[in-house]
């Protein structure tokens, strides 16, 4: 009995994607054969184009290409137009994915990747709503890390809430990893716009997809009026830096910001070489160069291929850098972790997103940001998707989780990261844009978590609230796999919050508040607000197996964790503590007094 509930845990994390932190990598959109839909037949600006029919009486378009192939000389641009197409454009499957390493570290997709999928409801070419009738556009962007993942697979199906919301659902593909965020001299120094030069090519794919949905969402009967960004993980992230970038001016209306934040990285992070006076990110351009060098044997080492490099000049170094396939640019990365990668993403390069403006400047005045409508959240137990393949916390069978090592030293480690997160993303952001625009922020916590207890370990306690555990609320896809985690007593209870955050998401996109939902049925969520500290302020997102969807005067702040953290006397190692202090409090917030005297024996050693 034990070997089959393992067999089934290994197939829930398959399932899950957990071994890529977060992105829950599922089959393509449809795996049935595609026959095109004659009453899908639409026009665009880059001619005649045709879809398919989805899932829940929809149409589908599927890989419409909304910027040229970024090949070739166009590999570290800024994304061009597409050029139209000669006769009817069959849009009945999701273009290739980015390049992008997968679970077991294998390198997959092409770059010639910027596609986009769109789902409305069925209506014939004649009857597609217009002017005043035309429907809210949601555009999803995906997550993992900026450095993997797609906006084509079954997970990110918009086919529901099409036809239960009458609106029209988009999500794109956006260059990744080094390909979507890549800042050399060398590559400055050749002929572009400031947009070339700025590496934010991720950021500019984005954008440009925004610019196709401005030009051609008419034509299938969305309001450019009326477009409401939302994404997850990094995707969130990425909407955050819509609202920062001046280039996306008016493309959107409202944005959500699901377990996002925002990072803008200082360009010397992205150049530099790890040694020099301002230094650079282990994985910079120059480092990356220094590992190529290396990797082809043109440098012995890596002060060789340093030496080297200073004494190339820019333009042999694109050269070399463009001569490169994309293969062996992620080798490079060799180190980074096996999916997603560790580098530098979202620079400020002072033309794309700003240079030199935290989050605390950023969001202070609604004149240094694009200003809208916005959602912000989190899950309860964020970073237990992260800490259940940790080798500290976690015993393992084949990599596979079987069991938790300390459930208080788990469940402390979760709650300290989990509400750092809710503090960076979304309260200290949410008052800011309080403050700046008014009562337009809303903020919610999910905490929905009714998983399986599998006998040797329970899903509940190893997972929770986890990341990116919201995504299939949201859209309302629980793929069949999934039947697995969720017991069949919690079903009902699990499709009626899927349905209740589908109906927020959806009057959000409508009216630029989520209000009671759309159909005027759920719990009233009102704005955040920072005056009344016990107030409503944020709305909890759970089944009625729990607590139930209701309003919270929940606030976090930085010294409410720290505050908690000194106090805490449940470590049992000292070595722990010291360790959980130097994760939690960096830079600024690390004082060195509170570090050397922290619990019994302080952390000077």
């Amino acid at each position: 009995m034990r070997i089959v509930a393992y067999i089934l845990l290994v197939i829930v994390l398959l399932v899950l994607g957990i071994g890529i932190g977060g992105y829950l990598y599922l089959k393509p959109v449809d795996q049935q054969p595609p026959l095109r839909s004659p009453s899908s037949q639409r026009t665009v600006e880059n001619g005649e184009i045709v879809g398919r029919q989805g899932k829940y009486e929809t149409h589908a378009w599927l890989g419409i290409p909304y910027a040229a192939p970024p090949t070739g000389k166009l590999r570290w641009k800024a994304p061009r137009r597409s050029d139209p197409w000669q006769g009817t454009y069959e849009a009945l499957v999701a273009g290739d994915i980015c390049p992008q390493r997968g679970l077991g570290g294998e390198l997959s997709g092409d770059e010639d990747c910027l596609f986009l999928n769109i789902w409305t409801q069925i209506v014939g070419a004649s009857k597609v709503p217009s002017g005043s009738e035309r429907l809210p556009v949601m555009f999803w962007i995906h997550g993992g890390g900026n450095s993997l993942g797609d906006g084509g697979t079954s997970l990110y199906d918009g086919s529901l809430m099409a036809t239960e919301h009458d609106m029209v659902v988009v999500t794109i593909n956006y260059r990744l990893g080094p390909f979507g965020w890549f800042r050399h001299p060398a590559l400055s120094a050749a002929n572009g716009s400031d947009a070339d030069h700025s590496g934010n090519y991720g950021t500019l794919d984005v954008i440009q997809a925004l610019k196709w949905v401005q030009n051609n969402i008419s034509s299938f009967g969305g309001d450019p009026g009326n477009v409401t960004i939302y994404g997850e993980s990094a995707g969130g992230f990425n909407v955050l830096t819509m609202m920062a970038s001046p280039l996306a001016e008016g493309l959107f209306h409202r944005a959500i910001v699901q377990s996002g934040g925002l990072t803008i990285v200082p360009v010397v992070q992205g150049e530099n070489y790890v040694d020099d006076e301002a230094a650079g990110h282990p994985f910079s351009s120059k480092e990356i160069v220094n590992n190529l060098l290396v990797k082809d044997a043109t440098a012995t080492d890596r002060d060789a291929a340093k030496a080297l490099q200073e004494s190339m000049t820019a333009a042999e170094i694109a050269a070399y850098l463009y001569g490169k396939s994309s293969a062996e640019i992620f080798a490079a990365y060799q180190g980074s972790g096996s999916a997603m990668l560790n580098m530098p993403t979202l620079f400020g390069d002072g033309h794309v997103l700003p240079q030199g403006m935290p989050n605390r400047v950023l969001f202070a005045d609604s004149s240094n940001y694009n200003a809208v409508p916005v959602i912000l959240g989190t899950n309860r137990d964020e970073v237990k998707l992260f800490q259940m393949m940790s080798d500290a916390l976690i015993d393992k069978l084949m990599g596979f989780p079987i069991g938790i090592k300390d459930e208080v030293a788990y469940d402390r480690a979760s709650r300290y990261g989990s509400d750092r997160w809710k503090v960076t993303a979304v309260d200290e952001i949410a008052t800011l844009m309080r403050r700046a625009q008014g009562d337009s922020v809303y903020v919610y916590r999910f905490d929905a978590d009714d998983w399986r207890n599998l006998g040797f370990i329970d899903l509940q306690k190893l997972l929770g609230a986890a990341h990116a555990m919201e995504i299939p609320y949201v859209f309302g896809n629980f793929p069949n796999p999934m039947r697995i985690v969720y017991p069949e007593s919690t079903v009902e209870a699990r499709d009626l919050l899927s349905g209740s955050m589908m109906s927020y998401w959806a009057e959000f996109a409508y009216q630029g508040s989520p209000g009671s939902g759309r159909f005027g049925e759920q719990v009233e969520w009102t704005p955040w607000q920072n005056d009344d500290p016990n107030g409503p302020r944020l709305l909890l997102l759970d089944t009625e197996l729990d607590a139930g969807i209701r309003m919270s005067p929940y606030l976090l702040t930085l010294a409410d964790i720290k505050a908690r953290f000194l106090a805490d006397r449940s470590f049992t190692q000292q070595e722990d503590y010291c360790a959980g202090y130097r994760s939690l409090f960096q830079d600024e917030e690390f004082v060195q007094s509170e570090y050397d005297r922290l619990g019994t024996a302080g952390c000077a050693e």
